[in-house]
């Protein structure tokens, strides 16, 4: 199977161009998954504060896009286009519709893969009359749609696809000397908070926006502190927060809350982290504090992450994340609850060790599986 890989890559980095590098550099390295990767790399951001914006400049590149796509198309005899389709955000929307309108002509089958969630139900809730008009035209109809969770086939059934498969992401393993060398070491933490208590480091790895939920982690990590303290095992949390601000006025807002909450001793600022510097802030961390409430949020690669370092996550129950965890997982809460997650914060410190969620990301999130499991589905 010949695929045309209409998507961009790295940088910037989130969790939707990662998984689009893992599928190219997967497909071409294991011959035998039977998916020729064709990529054309349709960056229109350099930056996460740029990504879905209106910018000048981003038509014409988009335009070199789809002339590089068409050549391809036609030099290799390409007959299936492999698109992710935008968030419900008007500037992205528009652009799919462009591109679209351009490439879907051309390729017999095209195959949807929603890393974002929620666009069906914004267009049946909240678009013009003639936005989901044109957005049914152009983006409905399509051979097979690819959904991350059970939880999101039905906004990819909206949009009428003829075929519609679940496929849960997966990722290299971050953390392989996790039992020679992590485990140990997070045993004996755990043992030491259960029997006298002491610090805990809580991290929220993320873009540091509202609705990932970085100053309800600010929050909640301030009422554990009142919670922890005053128990018998005197907690004290910290919160280690890495990521970018998307607006200088958005971080600025966020020191101000730090120093309001009297937290300046107890908040460390890492910026944006990779390789060998997040490796280190995960296997640093004793929990893992994500509670988004992003509109669009799909299967966060860095819950993923976070489980693979054997890190007790305590998260929102928001669109498909309780399908990444265990029925029943303590960890979850509602979303924009502080005083919730300030409680699971608690609990967590005291009564998770870590071992459940690294044996979960072993069982269900590793890349080979992920990649067999979308070439087969690609193929069907």
């Amino acid at each position: 199977m010949k695929l045309l890989v209409f998507a961009h890559v790295p940088p910037p980095v989130h969790g939707q161009s990662q998984m689009v590098q893992y599928l190219v550099d997967g497909f071409r390295a294991n011959p035998s998954l039977g998916v020729e990767a064709f990529h054309v790399d349709a960056r229109l951001s350099d930056s996460l504060e740029d990504v879905g914006s209106a910018r000048g400049g981003k038509l014409t590149r988009l335009l070199g896009y789809v002339v590089e796509a068409l050549r391809l198309r036609w030099r290799h005899g390409i007959r299936d286009l492999y698109y992710v389709p935008s968030p419900p955000k008007r500037t992205s929307l528009y652009r799919d519709w462009i591109l679209l309108a351009l490439l879907r002509p051309w390729f017999r089958r095209v195959h949807f893969h929603w890393h974002a969630v929620g666009l069906g139900e914004w267009l049946e809730t909240q678009a013009r009359p003639w936005e989901r008009t044109l957005s049914h035209w152009l983006l409905g109809g399509i051979a097979h749609s690819i959904v991350l969770s059970e939880f999101s086939r039905g906004d990819a059934q909206r949009l009428a696809p003829r075929r519609v498969r679940v496929v849960s992401n997966g990722i290299p393993d971050p953390c392989p000397e996790f039992a020679a060398q992590v485990a140990p070491e997070r045993q004996r933490r755990f043992a030491q908070r259960r029997d006298s208590g002491g610090e805990v480091r809580v991290l929220f790895l993320a873009l540091c926006s509202r609705d990932k939920g970085v100053f309800d982690a600010l929050e909640a990590v301030s009422l554990a502190n009142a919670t922890g303290t005053g128990g018998a095992h005197r907690l004290r949390f910290r919160l280690a927060v890495a990521g970018t601000f998307p607006t200088p006025e958005l971080e600025r807002e966020f020191e101000t809350r730090v120093r309001e909450l009297g937290m300046d001793e107890r908040v460390s600022r890492l910026g944006f982290v990779q390789g060998d510097a997040k490796d280190a802030a995960l296997q640093e961390a004793d929990l893992f504090l994500f509670p988004t409430f992003y509109a669009a949020e799909g299967q966060p690669l860095n819950l993923m992450e976070a489980m693979a370092h054997g890190l007790p996550v305590i998260t929102t129950r928001w669109r498909a994340i309780p399908d990444l965890v265990p029925i029943g997982y303590p960890g979850l809460v509602p979303t924009r609850d502080p005083a919730a997650a300030a409680k699971a914060l608690v609990s967590q410190a005291l009564n998770a060790n870590g071992l459940a969620e690294r044996a979960e990301f072993e069982r269900r999130f590793s890349l080979p599986a992920h990649l067999s499991a979308l070439a087969k589905a690609l193929r069907e």
